[in-house]
This record gives C-alpha cells, structure tokens and sequence, in this order.
C-alpha cells in the first residue's frame, strides 16, 4: 500500500492530517466537445478535504459535477489534472490499492441479478480476499444490520427499490472500507424508503464510518450531513456545515413574492423597507431577506409592490434552507 505526503490544500488541511481521509487539491476533468465543439469543464480546480467520521456532502443539481468527483476519487474516472488521496493512497498513481479502501454505491443499480441476496454479498467479500467463514459470517451480520435477514435467498429482482438500496450500501461496506461513497442514494426513493435509508447511513455514521455522498436534496443533506459543499457548474461555491452556511445569508426568515414584471425592478423597489437586508430577483419571483419577523414586513412588501405598480400574485415565508443559500450565490433554482 502506497501513501504520499503532497502540499496542504487551500483549505489548510494535508493527507497527512490525523483526521484527513479524503484529500484532493486543484482536481479537475474537461470532456472533449461534440463536433468539435470546445471541452467542457465538468470538475474545475476542486480542493478539499474529509475529516475521519463525517458525513460529508456535496449538494448541487444535476450537472453540477458531483458524479465526476466522486468517479474521480473512486478510480471509475481518470482525472485530467490535480491529485486526489483516500485513505492515505493516491487514487490516480495506485488505484487498484485504493480500491481496497473506498466502498461504493453508484446511482444505477449493479447488484448481480444471477445472485441471491446472500450471495452478492458472501462473493463480493470473497473478492476482497475473505476467506468462506469470514465471508458467511460477515453476510449474516450484515443481513441481520441492514433488515435483509428474511429475505437472504431471494432473488434480487423481487426487491423493492428501497431493499436493493440498502443491499448495496450493504455491499459496499462488506470488505469494511475507509471510506464509503454513496452518489445520489435515494434518488427515485419512495419518502418511506428514503427516510429507512437515512436510518441506516446514520447509523454507519453513528459506528465512525467515513461517508462522502452526493445529493440534489436539500433536506437530504440538511439531515445528514456534518459539513457540504455546494456545487454548480465544476467549482465549490461554499463549503460549510448546514447550519454556518444558512446562517451567511445574514437573514432570520426569507419571504418569496412572485408577480410578473421586472423582477430587478421589484426587488429595486424592496431594498429599502426597513428589516430587508438584502433582495435576489430569481425568475418570475423577488426573495427578500429580512433581519426580522415576516407579521408586518409581508403588508409593507405586498404595498411597496403594489405602489410600484406590480401584482403580487404569490407570498410565502419560511426559514433560510440550504436551497435560499444555493439561489443567493447561483440565482437559479437548485432542483434545474
């Protein structure tokens, strides 16, 4: 096993930290153009590290280049530039040793479908170097942790999404790695499927597992994660906790008005009501950000606008979520 000791990352943080099981600095992918089109930056000059323990997400919509990362850090992509570590390896220079480090769950279903349950995890540990008895052993236990027990021989074409799910995420931590990837894990999840998949990823989580997971979920990674960084476009917007990046929009409630009309205009016309700390013109709607409470600041808006000569056809108040923070730095809906 091969590990290297690079320079610490813009963040501050080295491979070489105690707690730094995931490292990359300046990591990047550009895709060649269709029809001799120009190349495309699906992951520009990425640094960041994950700390032993945490769950760490990246939140962004589809095309944000959450996918590429994480194929980038689990050997499936060859990056085109910049370094990437795991578990202490170099992912690019070693990658058949730094498989023996990360677990992996994809967005597409891999499980073996000439298998039964049992057997797609008993081989996969046989695999990974498990001798028989170690690899029966571990199966049983992770059908017992994962509530599959009852459903060991069967074949996994008769399970639920939410059952093939949790099979993977079983799977993958079958040969106990450092590190486990989970991209988009409860995409086209039932809500009751969903939530028993947050159960489980906190409950790995609760046992010290490492876990880096990609979503487009606000609530997902609001839920789950200890700190994430908000992708668009191939670059890190902001990397935070939840909580510290809500609170940086300044803002204790959040009202969105939509009318028709010129939305820079309307939030022009908002600006200077007292508790607005700030306006965002988002089609066919004005966010406003207030320091205060919505019970007289809603009226005051609803006039302004009406003074303004704008018909509010929509008003709603809520708390700042992950998505307020997404649509103040991008200005576009995260769910595009």
């Amino acid at each position: 096993m091969t590990t290297t000791t690079p320079s610490p990352s813009p963040d501050g943080a080295t491979p070489t930290d105690s707690d730094a099981v995931i490292f990359c600095a300046g990591l990047s992918k550009t895709f060649p153009g269709r029809a001799g089109a120009p190349t495309v930056a699906a992951v520009n000059e990425l640094s960041l590290s994950v700390h032993r323990g945490e769950i760490f997400g990246l939140l962004g919509p589809n095309g944000a280049g959450k996918t590429t990362t994480v194929g980038m850090l689990t050997t499936r992509t060859i990056p085109t530039g910049g370094r990437a570590i795991v578990g202490g390896i170099d992912v690019i220079a070693h990658p058949s040793a730094a498989k023996q480090v990360i677990g992996v769950v994809p967005q597409i279903n891999t499980l073996d479908r000439s298998l039964t349950v049992q057997e797609n995890l008993f081989f996969h540990g046989r695999y990974f170097g498990m001798n028989s008895r170690m690899a029966k052993q571990r199966t049983a236990e992770l059908l017992e942790q994962f509530r599959l027990t009852e459903r060991a021989k069967a074949d996994t074409v008769t399970l639920s999404g939410g059952m093939a799910q949790r099979l993977m995420v079983a799977r993958a931590i079958m040969h106990r790695p450092q590190v486990l990837f989970l991209d988009e894990p409860t995409a086209g999840l039932d809500p009751q499927s969903r939530i028993a998949l947050w159960e489980v990823v906190q409950e790995l989580h609760g046992q010290g597992q490492t876990i880096l997971l990609t979503t487009h979920y606000m609530e997902e990674a609001d839920q789950l994660c200890n700190r994430l960084a908000i992708m668009d476009h191939g670059r890190i917007l902001a990397l935070d906790t939840p909580a510290e990046l809500k609170r940086s929009l300044g803002a204790e409630t959040e009202i969105i008005l939509n009318a028709t009309g010129d939305m820079d205009a309307l939030a022009g016309a908002f600006a200077s009501v007292d508790g607005v700390e700030r306006t965002k013109a988002v089609e066919g709607s004005v966010r406003v950000y207030l320091s205060g409470s919505t019970q007289s600041a809603l009226p005051v808006l609803i006039n302004r606008a009406m003074e303004a000569g704008f018909t509010i056809t929509d008003a709603k108040a809520l708390e700042p979520t992950l998505e307020s923070v997404f649509i103040d730095l991008t200005g576009r809906d995260l769910r595009e």
